[in-house]
């Protein structure tokens, strides 16, 4: 099996608050995730170069031939192509950027140590820039989250057999629809004529629910009784959901197990949206969104007349709670109380619209622990010490500490 290396680049800010937690490879866009389509397209195991306090949780592993990938470049033929034809220490660049090489053990030290590339025989691409998928910011995934779910769809259910049961369930095109083994779908009505549906291994759909594809739905995740999902929305592994949701992404973990409303929004692992919590897509006056710039520290236009909500892990929101259009809320913050709260919420925030306090690292990790157990999973060290890192680098963000 190839190695292959993902690694971060100087645009890894851009995906703030999600990749507060994990590289840019993590993000999960269509079904998979960037670094799960490509070990599967290039038959493969990936590891990592990013951030140096994430890097103890996602290490590098280098062997004596690596294929090393930008994570921001996502699969497709045309690059596949290219990346396989690969000779050894050859690398692709799109001017002076490093997009894909194959390197030596030697070579990728020598990488590593001086930030250089001219012991490579480099190849210009950029010519054929706009055959790739390139991501620059995080609320493009959802733009292109349709198109990925249809690639992952072919990828993930190709000569496989498939455990779909019409049995008390209204399918329309029902050849676009793929349940893996285990997967329970009860008197639900699927319709996958603008996309295909894609249910996981011991994934549940329950009675009463509306699903329009393109759609999927990870390993042992739920759909609750009477839900709507619009196409474009990709539910992780082991999350709950119910309610109205359109064009959304969930990593996993993460549960909005009520009525509410959830559109063209990005949420993180271990997050929780109470009941009735609903989430603003569209400005009232049709204007573009702006959201928070991480790398800038202001607000920017998106481009976008649609845009949700960004939530980094661990984040919690209170019963009814009502998020403004285009709102971005960092990792480990607590939100509750009537009305709008702010537009940006700084990670480990406790409050709303009557003001804020610093959730403390120590009862962060309580519920995150407590969170976890429910998923059989455990607050590591090494995740201990990644939250402790945003705490302290995400402080200059809490101005009611100053």
């Amino acid at each position: 099996m190839k190695n292959i290396i993902l690694f971060d680049d100087e645009k890894w800010p851009n995906f703030l608050p999600i990749t507060y937690t994990r590289p840019i490879c993590e993000l999960r866009v269509g079904i998979l995730t960037i670094k799960e389509k490509w070990e599967k397209h290039l038959n493969g195991v990936a590891s990592y170069i990013t951030q140096d306090y994430l890097s103890d949780k996602y290490p590098i592993d280098i062997s004596k031939d690596n294929i090393v990938i930008n994570s921001r470049w996502l699969p497709n033929p045309e690059f596949i192509s290219l990346i396989n034809g690969l000779e050894l220490n050859d690398a692709l660049l799109i001017e002076d950027t490093l997009v894909a090489a194959r390197m030596d053990d030697k070579q990728f030290e020598r990488l590593i140590d001086n930030k250089e590339i001219e012991q490579l025989k480099g190849i210009d691409i950029s010519k054929n820039k706009n055959k790739f998928i390139e991501i620059t910011q995080i609320f493009e995934l959802n733009n292109i989250n349709k198109e990925e779910l249809e690639k992952d769809f072919q990828l993930l259910t190709r000569y496989k057999k498939n455990h779909l049961t019409q049995e008390g369930n209204t399918l329309v095109n029902e050849n676009n629809i793929f349940a893996e083994e285990g997967a329970k779908i009860q008197g639900a009505y699927l319709n996958a004529t603008d996309g295909p549906i894609y249910i996981g291994k011991n994934a549940q759909i329950m009675e009463g629910s509306l699903i329009r594809g393109p759609f999927a739905l990870c390993e042992s995740s739920v759909i609750k009784m009477g839900s709507k999902i619009y196409g474009g929305t990709t539910i992780g592994p082991f999350s709950k959901i119910a309610g109205e949701v359109s064009e959304s992404i969930i990593i996993g973990y993460t549960n909005k197990a009520h009525d509410g409303y959830l559109g063209n929004s990005y949420l993180g692992s271990w997050c929780n949206l109470g009941a009735g919590t609903n989430v603003s897509n569209l400005k009232n006056n049709y204007t573009k969104v702006k959201i928070w710039d991480f790398v800038n520290d202001k607000f920017k236009d998106t481009g976008l007349q649609f845009c949700g909500l960004i939530m980094g892990d661990h984040s919690k929101a209170g019963i009814s709670t009502m998020f403004n259009t285009g709102t971005v809320v960092g990792v480990s913050a607590n939100i509750f109380g009537s009305g709008y709260p702010r537009t940006f919420i700084p990670s480990f925030s406790w409050g709303g619209t009557k003001g804020y306090k610093t959730y403390l690292l120590n009862k962060s990790f309580e519920t995150a622990e407590v969170t976890m157990k429910r998923r059989n999973q455990k607050l590591d060290e090494k995740s201990k010490i990644i939250l402790e890192h945003i705490f302290h680098n995400s402080s200059v963000y809490r101005t009611w500490e100053s």
